[in-house]
């Protein structure tokens, strides 16, 4: 019981890949972590020993009521999510997801946890605000009149709302931050689930193994957006929670390229150049989509500092060593 209470910090999807980093990170600085996924540890995808490591099921109030026993801050990123060709197939599985904030909510408020962080997206915003590719920068007020991604954003949405009235109604202090296309090594690169920057790695390099001469593009490669380095991902968040910012604020890179962009930097990166097949029928959602930084700058005094080549040099050496592993090329 005593090492129980003694845990001070709970991370909540510390077996997914924001959740993971951020674990990293906290306890870098010292701190004492409890870090929770439902999934097997030998499945997380970075497991560390210096955590608490705790498996279970946050959409059991009984489970997060143990959880969270002793906690002082509470990072939720612990949904049902992937890349676009999943949260468009799998609506119902994504807004499941709607039970684990509601749940570590109650929890939290049960057991008098001073702050609440939850991982919002930028899928919040209304779609007919991203039907151009060159559209600008989305800001934080524009989510109203709301109408977002299907399935996934309104999860994310609804889940806002309720952590502003949990601060509202019982005192609970909550931070909400709406992430935007967070990448880099340590995450999913295969299976359906992973990001565009991982699946462009993964079939860059999957070309330069096997000599092939072209790669497979969803859409036409026109759709925009921006992607920011999980690192930077967990600074911001870091900032985020120590401030008194309360209202949901972007978290994301204002830099915005588009998908052939993106492969033409990591078909750079690895030194090749491939023919594109394109595959118009496969999803690809939104046809612009980038963040605007302006409060974040103003009220956190931050903005990302790793660029898209700097970033996805490293995520792409991160994917290739990966891909080599599994086809028995490079030792464990």
């Amino acid at each position: 019981m005593m090492a129980l209470l003694s845990i001070r910090v709970v991370t909540a999807g510390a077996g997914g890949f924001i959740g993971g980093h951020l674990t990293a990170r906290l306890l870098r600085e010292g701190l004492e972590v409890r870090a929770i996924d439902n999934k097997p540890t030998e499945s997380w995808q970075q497991l560390h020993v210096g955590a608490d490591n705790l498996v279970g099921d946050l959409r059991d109030v009984g489970f997060c009521e143990r959880a969270l026993t002793g906690a002082s801050q509470v990072f939720n990123l612990a949904c049902d999510m992937g890349g676009i060709g999943f949260i468009e197939n799998n609506r119902a599985l994504c807004m499941v997801s709607v039970l684990i904030n509601t749940q570590l909510l109650c929890a939290a408020r049960k057991h008098g946890v001073e702050k609440f962080f939850f991982a919002s997206s930028a899928c919040v915003y209304p779609t007919y605000l991203q039907n151009d590719p060159h559209a600008f920068g989305l800001k934080e007020h524009q989510a109203y009149p709301a109408l977002p991604e299907d399935g996934y954003g309104w999860e994310k949405l609804f889940s806002e709302r309720l952590c502003m009235h949990f601060r509202e109604d019982f005192g609970l202090e909550t931070r909400i931050a709406r992430y935007h296309n967070v990448y880099g090594p340590c995450g999913t690169w295969e299976g359906g689930r992973e990001k565009a920057p991982a699946a462009v790695c993964r079939k860059v390099g999957e070309a330069v193994l096997d000599g092939s001469p072209e790669i497979e593009v969803w859409g036409d490669g026109l759709q925009r957006r921006s992607f920011m380095h999980v690192d930077d991902c967990v600074e911001g968040t870091l900032r985020l929670m120590a401030s008194d910012l309360r209202d949901p604020v972007n978290l994301g890179s204002d830099e915005s390229v588009s998908i052939e962009e993106l492969i033409s930097v990591t078909e750079d990166i690895a030194k090749v150049k491939l023919r594109r097949r394109y595959v118009p029928a496969a999803p690809q959602g939104v046809r612009g989509r980038n963040s605007d930084n302006s409060n974040v700058r103003l009220r956190l005094g931050w903005q990302p500092r790793i660029s898209l080549r700097e970033g996805l040099e490293e995520t792409y050496f991160w994917v290739f060593d990966q891909l080599r592993k599994k086809r028995g090329l490079l030792n464990e």
